[in-house]
């Protein structure tokens, strides 16, 4: 090639066109932090112990343990609770690719990718409810969304996936 005519970088042009538009992490809400969490702990405990002593003093000691028995079990239930609330789903639309990364409590993922063109978009709502299902199909493959959201925010990120779908289809503009 010629000074005046200068070879360019195509590779460059391609990937400004692919870069992502849309981004969404979907996280699972839980009301209680660890540090209320360790007020509930404490509550349930006290009670349970001032109850346990009580039927130990009246003869029922068995008792006791059973109510240890209870704190151990609701300790548990709120790990494996909380255990639960480490998976998320990652959502990616470029103008070539919808890029679906779901990530379980013990960090096994699962990836899907589709065409923005061949691509539908399943949303079921209930009147009373609001949005109860997100699913993206194409060709035989059904890829669920957001299963662990509030109704509210299927709704918000249902209609903020339907306009990422509606640009890439139109060029990513």
């Amino acid at each position: 090639m010629s000074e005046n005519n200068p070879k360019t970088d195509g590779d460059a042009d391609f990937e400004e066109m692919d870069r992502p538009f849309f981004t969404a992490v979907l996280t699972p809400h839980r009301s209680l932090g660890p540090k209320g969490f360790m007020i509930l702990m404490i509550v349930f405990g006290l009670v349970c112990f001032v109850a346990g002593v009580l039927f130990w003093r009246i003869g029922a000691w068995p008792v006791f343990g059973f109510f240890g028995l209870d704190i151990a079990i609701l300790w548990f239930a709120f790990r494996m609770n909380y255990r639960s609330a480490r998976a998320f789903e990652e959502v990616v639309v470029s103008r070539n690719e919808i890029a679906i990364r779901k990530v379980g409590p013990g960090s096994r993922y699962q990836e899907y990718r589709f065409n923005p063109f061949w691509v539908r978009l399943s949303v079921d709502r209930i009147e009373d409810e609001g949005v109860v299902k997100i699913q993206l199909n194409s060709r035989g493959e059904t890829v669920d969304l957001g299963n662990f959201l509030n109704p509210d925010d299927r709704t918000s990120f249902a209609g903020a996936m339907a306009n990422a779908l509606s640009v890439a289809r139109s060029g990513g503009v």
